[in-house]
C-alpha cells in the first residue's frame, strides 16, 4: 500500500459511471417493479452503497476510508429498441486519499445487483462501460472526462 501519512487532509470527491443493457420485457418489469426479486433499482442502490462502504477489502492496494456520503442515481437511456439502465455513483470524504474506486466499485456493484435481480428474464444483458466520470480533490487536482465513450453518449 502506497503511505499516505504525509498528505494533506481534503474534501474529496468522485463520480463514475456503469450502465446495463436489458430487452424490452425486462425494462418493462423493471420499470412497472415486477420483478420477482422485488424492486431492482432500490436494491441496486442499496448494494452500491455497500459496495462504496466495502471497496477496501475488495482491492487488495486500497485505502480503508471514512465515507462521508455516497449517492446513487439511475436513468433510462432507448435506442432502437434496446434499453440501458445508467447508472451514477457519488461518493464524499474528507481525507488524504481519493474516493475513485470507492465510486467506480459502486457503480459496478450496482449494475451487478441488476443483472442477479433480472437474469431468469434475460442472461444476454450486457454491463459496462464502467468509467470515472468526475473526482475533485487532492494533490492530482481535478479530473472531468468528456462524454461519448459509447453509441449511447454513456
Amino acid at each position: 500500500m502506497v503511505d499516505i501519512s504525509e498528505k494533506a487532509e481534503t474534501t474529496r470527491v468522485a463520480t463514475a459511471a456503469s450502465s446495463i443493457e436489458v430487452n424490452k420485457e425486462t425494462y418493462d418489469k423493471i420499470t412497472s417493479q415486477e420483478i420477482g426479486k422485488g424492486d431492482v433499482l432500490a436494491v441496486s442502490q442499496i448494494a452500491g452503497i455497500m459496495a462504496a462502504k466495502k471497496t477496501s477489502d475488495l482491492i487488495p492496494m486500497c485505502h480503508p476510508l471514512f465515507i462521508k456520503g455516497v449517492n446513487i442515481e439511475f436513468n433510462w437511456a432507448e435506442k432502437e429498441g434496446k434499453y440501458r439502465l445508467l447508472i451514477e455513483a457519488t461518493v464524499k470524504t474528507k481525507g488524504s486519499t481519493g474516493v475513485e474506486m470507492e465510486a467506480l466499485t459502486a457503480a459496478s456493484v450496482c449494475a451487478l445487483t441488476a443483472y442477479d435481480m433480472c437474469k431468469a428474464i434475460d442472461k444476454g444483458m450486457v454491463i459496462g462501460p464502467t468509467y470515472l466520470l468526475t473526482k475533485t480533490g487532492g494533490k492530482s487536482g481535478d479530473f472531468t472526462r468528456e462524454q461519448g465513450l459509447t453509441d449511447w453518449g454513456v
